[in-house]
């Protein structure tokens, strides 16, 4: 049976698709993409995570922190952000010419998120038509929308989620909330809303917890003419058939995140456009390893493989007489002052003798192992490190107060600014955190990738629309 098709919505005063480019940072979705998306109709997405500014002769403007202190490094890179997303929300607009509509990308979890926004929209105004916000409880993104008059559409993973921010804050600015998304947390690349009382292991299907939320929505007054926008998993439009003119669901769209990494005008480099055609089903891991503290979905790689091994050689660390029968992890040099228990002792030693002789303390009372090579690089990182989150767990900066989260440095983790603007401008894909969402196995066998074929935006547009 032909799929039935999309009907266009009114978004920003003007007819659109009810497709949504995901906006990805950093750098994975910027101006040539996201104007494209526009300019096919759709919804394009500005990552305001990081992104890049150019100089006179149009070369990206390396991101250098050159300052003393965390502090300064930090209020560096909120400049660095609002420049970065500035220029890409020009460039954007400029493709887009009049067509569908731009919006702009933000993590409330990001280092300095509502100063990056407000300088954003300050120098943007006419430009940006919404704003989508999620990764943290985005209290304020009502009443920033309302400051500059534009849309905002808060990102979440639950009605739950939804109804504490309806609750407390968007309430107050109805007439500004343009959609709700629903970002699965089991489906979609990047950080997710999983929360304590779900289990990473079991997922749940999305479709009950879409008509939950839009429940929440219609019990709360929220008008009908607001979308659930999908997230995570979609890739053939035909298989969500069913959400579509569906009364429980209400008028859905459909975001897409992973799907455009692999188009003409995608700014990741070849090398990741490469990488994403081997994917196999499996090959994406929700893990907990971001500095973050939330989960989030990225391929298996080297990179990862090396926190998930890293997280395996641990073991519980005492002081001397703190634990009875604990006994010292070596007689000599810093580890005599580990104390162990005697079960946990060879485990270590054994990785000792293998060239993990660094045992480094963790906020948790244990102790990871990695070689000095690893170390000194962890050590470097923690020292060097920005300010790019509100909270991170890697470096224990804080974006404010004191500055500091008041916890030990977590080894377990990894500097998540460096390894996102490394992937992003050519480092190694094997080397680096690669996002991606749990549906990217399917570039390797849907047909229209095949012979190595990469479309343009306008292309992809063309055939989500078909149903494929």
């Amino acid at each position: 049976m032909a799929f039935k098709g999309l009907r266009p919505i009114n978004y920003g005063g003007r007819e659109v698709w009810p497709l949504i480019e995901g906006g990805k940072g950093v750098s994975a979705t910027n101006h040539a993409s996201s104007g494209a998306w526009a300019a096919a109709g759709g919804i394009g997405t500005v990552s305001a995570v990081n992104a890049d500014s150019y100089d006179a002769e149009g070369k990206i403007v390396p991101q250098v922190y050159d300052a003393l202190t965390r502090k300064e490094r930090h209020e560096q890179l909120i400049q660095y952000a609002i420049d970065g997303a500035v220029a890409q929300v020009q460039r954007a607009h400029e493709i887009a010419n009049g067509n569908g509509a731009i919006n702009i990308n933000v993590l409330w979890e990001m280092g300095g998120a509502q100063a990056v926004l407000e300088g954003v929209l300050e120098k943007t105004r006419g430009l940006v038509t919404g704003v989508t916000c999620g990764a943290g409880m985005p209290y304020k993104l009502a009443e920033i929308a309302a400051h500059y008059n534009v849309s905002y559409l808060p990102i979440i993973s639950s009605a739950r989620a939804f109804r504490a921010l309806w609750k407390r804050s968007y309430s107050k600015v109805p007439e500004l909330m343009a959609a709700v998304v629903y970002e699965d947390p089991w489906l979609a690349g990047g950080h997710n809303g999983l929360s304590n009382a779900e289990d990473p292991r079991e997922p749940q299907d999305p479709y009950p917890r879409v008509k939950d939320l839009r429940a929440t929505m219609r019990k709360e007054g929220v008008s009908e003419d607001v979308p659930i926008v999908m997230a995570g998993g979609v890739w053939y439009l035909r298989e969500w058939e069913n959400w579509i003119d569906n009364e429980e669901l209400g008028l859905i769209a459909f975001q897409f995140g992973t799907r455009p990494l692999l188009t003409e005008e995608s700014p990741i480099p070849q090398e990741w456009k490469d990488a994403l055609r081997n994917i196999e089903e499996g090959d994406v891991l929700l893990h907990k390893f971001s500095p973050t503290g939330f989960y989030s979905s990225a391929v298996k790689n080297d990179f990862l493989y090396d926190l998930m091994h890293r997280s395996e050689r641990q073991i519980p660390i005492f002081k001397k007489g703190e634990m009875e029968g604990t006994e010292p992890l070596a007689d000599e040099g810093k580890a005599r002052n580990f104390w162990v228990k005697p079960e946990d002792r060879p485990k270590a030693r054994e990785w000792m003798a293998k060239g993990f002789t660094e045992a480094l303390k963790t906020p948790d009372g244990t102790a990871v192992f990695v070689t000095p090579e690893s170390r000194d690089i962890i050590r470097k990182d923690q020292q060097d490190c920005m300010g790019c989150l509100s909270h991170c767990q890697f470096s224990s900066w804080k974006d404010h107060d004191d500055y500091t989260t008041g916890r030990l440095a977590d080894p377990r983790s990894f500097c998540i600014q460096k390894t996102l603007q490394d992937i992003a401008h050519g480092g190694p894909v094997d080397e680096n955190l690669m996002f991606a969402g749990h549906a990217a196995y399917r570039f390797k066998n849907d047909p229209f990738y095949s012979n190595n074929f990469t479309p343009s935006v306008k292309q992809l547009v063309d055939r989500i629309l078909t149903g494929d």
